[in-house]
């Protein structure tokens, strides 16, 4: 997909996923083109599908999240997969899920304000859920990185 692109595309994006929000009129100085023509660029890459979207990041630690686990679940059945996912995705502490491969179907990341609030996401919201075999869940210390895939 990238290579639809030209340089200035790459720049953009590249400029973008630093900041978000850094103003058109600050990228069209920066690459030496008109507003206008920054405004077209990022239509277009939002319309290929490059740039998902624009948002805010939360601190989850300055909102009082200070458990931040990994947790991968286990299902009885493949068939479950789809109704598990739509399932957690209404549970607020579950951040993401991805589909995997191997004796796990779905790895969750999940903030908790502690570990007693961390238990009772596990035990309350997502053991009971019909499909669930079990889980593994890894407390992580902190995220070391964060980023988007480069632009090259």
């Amino acid at each position: 997909m990238i290579g639809q692109f030209d340089e200035t595309d790459k720049k953009i994006l590249r400029r973008l996923g630093e900041n978000a929000r850094v103003p058109f009129s600050t990228l069209a100085n920066e690459l030496g083109i008109s507003n206008t023509m920054v405004h077209q660029r990022v239509n277009k890459l939002r319309q290929s599908g490059v740039i998902k979207n624009a948002t805010y990041v939360f601190e989850p630690k300055v909102l009082g999240y200070t458990t931040e686990a990994m947790t991968r679940i286990q299902v009885t059945n493949a068939k479950y997969v789809n109704s598990l996912i739509a399932a957690l995705k209404e549970i607020p502490e579950i951040v993401e899920c991805s589909n995997i491969t191997g004796k796990y179907a779905l790895i969750i990341k999940i903030f908790a304000k502690d570990n007693s609030h961390l238990r009772d996401v596990l035990y309350s919201r997502i053991h009971p859920l019909a499909g669930v075999e079990g889980t593994d869940t890894t407390i992580s210390f902190e995220t070391a990185f964060q980023k988007n895939i480069a632009i090259e």
